[in-house]
């Protein structure tokens, strides 16, 4: 099943795809995710040997989704001890199994250089 999110009006709705078209099936308030298309069904399986430097974006009771650069990666929800932010820009990396989040060094956004 495709999953993505829209994020419009303050609001972050999580659609699926069925038969061609795309169904709401939950609207939460958006916090500080920015407006958007977020097709999380692109994700892939996040690599434990190495750290993931990104926003997250979503979690579902199976995943943690989360966008590094223009990909988006999925984290076990199990791996977490607790929970992440959603919107929160985070470095995920994982020791012996288990995800450990922490606020991450990269700065999003536009600079003047």
């Amino acid at each position: 099943m495709k999953q993505r999110l829209l994020v419009m009006n303050g609001q972050r709705l999580v659609q699926s795809e069925q038969g061609g078209q795309w169904n709401t099936d939950k609207v939460e308030k958006a916090g500080s995710v920015k407006p958007g298309i977020y097709n999380i069904y692109l994700s892939s399986q996040a690599d434990k040997a190495k750290a993931h430097d990104g926003l997250i974006v979503h979690a579902d009771k199976d995943h943690v989704y989360q966008q590094v650069g223009k990909n988006f990666v999925m984290h076990n929800r199990a791996d977490f001890d607790k929970l992440p932010e959603i919107g929160a820009n985070s470095s995920v990396k994982y020791d012996s199994g288990k995800a450990v989040v922490t606020p991450s060094s990269i700065k999003l956004g536009r600079g003047i250089s």
